[in-house]
């Protein structure tokens, strides 16, 4: 049942409506997993990667891939006519 706001009924909220509408927006969700969900399992100083320790290469990465990602989702929405 939804709750009233200036006189009017409101209709309930909906649970993840919006991915189900906009599923481009998932890409906002790759920077968050490869700093945080990702960060415990390339905690290691060995490998090197172009002589860098493997954990400086990872975090150089994932910077680099973030506005790859925002790119993406951006141009995901701008095609369905939202930006």
């Amino acid at each position: 049942m939804g709750t009233r706001a200036w006189g009017r009924e409101l209709p309930p909220p909906r649970v993840g409506g919006v991915l189900k509408k906009r599923p481009t927006l998932l890409w906002l969700l790759a920077p968050y997993v490869l700093y945080l969900v990702a960060l415990p399992l390339v905690d290691r100083v060995r490998p090197t990667v172009m002589g860098l320790p493997f954990l400086f290469f990872w975090l150089l990465l994932a910077t680099l891939l973030t506005p790859v990602a925002v790119f993406l989702a951006w141009r995901g929405d701008r095609a369905r006519g939202r930006a």
